[in-house]
Formats: structure tokens, C-alpha cells, sequence
């Protein structure tokens, strides 16, 4: 059902849990697994460096777990390079969590625009 999964990924509290999802999921349907995290030009995710010491540590667990995965980084707008990325590699799904508000709340964060935007259920974790 899901043989190719996003994984979407910054360096939130709650990309650990992200990323357990995203391992369950993979584990469960022998699924692909391409990690994704974006740079950004401003804000959380601007450093190059840390963004890939964050998909390391991420592919690190995937690997613990004996499961390979690819991994991607980008530049640019995060909702926009994470559908762009879907449609890239056919998903068949995205993961990516959210800070704990409510996506009625904050329809401007990276998840809400992301539902707006992808060609692919996604499975947004809290």
C-alpha cells in the first residue's frame, strides 16, 4: 500500500517521534523510505550543517533498525520542496509532524500548507 515513503524532517521536539512513525510505517509495509529535510533561506532550518547532521542521525536510525533509506536535502520553501519532492519520487505518502498546534489553529505552518499542496495522503504526527 505504501511502497514509497516521505519523510519529512526538521529539527522540531517532535522529529523523534517523526521519525518512529516513519520507521513503524516502513517496517509495517516493507516500504522505501526517502528522509527529507529542507534549508531554508531564514529561519530554524538555515544552516546547511545541521541539516545534514539531522538527516544522518535519522538515517542512523533507519539503518540501527536495518532498514536503508535515501536521503535528500533541498533548498527552499519546506511545503513547496516537500511536494515538489512527492511528485519527484512517486509517494505514496508523506510524514511530517507538527509543533503541537492545532492545524486549524496555524494554517500557515509548513503541515498545513503541505495538505494543501500534496499529491499524496499524508500522516501528519503530533
Amino acid at each position: 500500500m505504501f511502497d514509497t515513503v516521505l519523510l519529512a524532517i526538521d529539527h522540531s521536539p517532535q522529529t523523534s517521534e517523526t521519525v518512529a512513525v516513519g520507521l513503524q510505517l516502513a517496517r509495517q509495509h516493507s516500504s522505501r523510505v526517502v528522509l527529507l529535510s529542507v534549508v531554508e533561506e531564514e529561519g530554524t532550518m538555515h544552516d546547511p550543517v545541521a541539516v545534514t547532521q539531522l538527516l544522518e542521525q535519522a538515517r542512523s536510525r533507519f539503518e540501527q533498525a536495518g532498514l536503508p533509506c535515501d536521503v535528500f536535502e533541498r533548498q527552499g520553501k519546506p511545503a513547496f520542496v516537500i511536494g515538489d519532492v512527492a511528485d519527484e519520487i512517486n509517494a505514496d505518502v508523506i510524514v511530517i509532524g507538527t509543533r503541537g498546534i492545532t492545524l486549524e489553529e496555524d494554517q500557515h505552518s509548513t503541515a498545513a500548507r503541505v495538505i494543501q499542496l500534496a499529491p499524496c495522503p499524508i500522516l501528519v504526527v503530533p
